[in-house]
């Protein structure tokens, strides 16, 4: 079985995010980039169904600066690694990359996080379901394989659906999908041995005009908190009704 895991590099959580000085770009000056954390998941998932005879290959659609992220994924114990020569603009031309790539690869199973955490838009992995019209499975939290069959659970509201689809599919996890204590640390040897593993380029196999964004906004700054002591309740109540408007 052969397995494509969709990866993101993504600012890690702890960075502090600003623009451009004229709005326009995300500034990436000081930004430790790492393996978008729910890719991670599905990319560990992919790991252990090695031990079945699978071979995982990694993919990013990104620019030669996400080289270190995919690094890690090979480090981490994927058999090879794909990076699309592009910086994605949006979900419709990096699904319709992703979806070139795997059709000329054939895979039989996608694997790739539900969304990544810097745009949060979810959009990407029902588009390329769409665009190879294979089965997609979202928010999927468990995933046993079974010969050409997959059987996925995922949430939904109030509980947890168990799905059946036949393979090639399209399967996005998130936090779940294995126990958190399972994600791997590269060691050393992992690292070492990544450095030899194949990292192949490809150039987008689509011209098409993509999305290009006009500007970004912070969010605004938070007002600062003001401490009333616990006694005086009166000087509470009036700053919930003149300064919070609240009552």
């Amino acid at each position: 079985m052969k397995i494509l895991v969709c990866i993101s590099s993504v600012p890690d959580t702890t960075s502090k995010i600003n623009f451009t000085a004229d709005q326009s770009a995300f500034d990436k000056n000081g930004i430790q980039w790492v393996i978008n954390p729910l890719d991670e998941f599905a990319l560990t998932k992919a790991i252990k169904l090695q031990a079945t005879g699978a071979t995982v290959t990694v993919l990013n659609v990104g620019s030669p600066e996400t080289e270190p992220v995919i690094r890690k994924a090979l480090a981490i114990g994927a058999n090879d690694a794909v990076r699309i020569n592009t910086e994605p603009k949006d979900s419709y031309s990096a699904a319709k990359e992703i979806a070139e790539a795997a059709r000329s690869g054939g895979y039989d199973l996608i694997l790739c996080g539900k969304e990544s955490i810097d745009y949060n838009g979810g959009a990407v992995p029902g588009m390329v379901a769409q665009l190879l019209d294979w089965p997609f499975v979202n928010a999927t939290v468990g995933l046993e394989i079974d010969g050409s069959e997959a059987k996925a659970v995922r949430e939904i509201e109030g509980g947890k659906e168990t799905i059946s689809v036949k393979l090639p599919a399209v399967i996005a996890g998130q936090k779940g999908l294995v126990d958190e204590k399972e994600l791997i640390i590269p060691n050393m040897r992992g690292i070492m041995t990544a450095r030899t593993k194949p990292l192949n380029v490809m150039e987008v196999a689509s011209t098409e005009v993509k999305v290009e964004p006009v500007t970004f906004e912070s969010v605004p700054t938070r007002a600062a908190v003001k401490m009333v002591a616990p006694d005086q309740l009166d000087e509470l109540v009036r700053l919930l009704h003149e300064e919070a408007k609240v009552i």
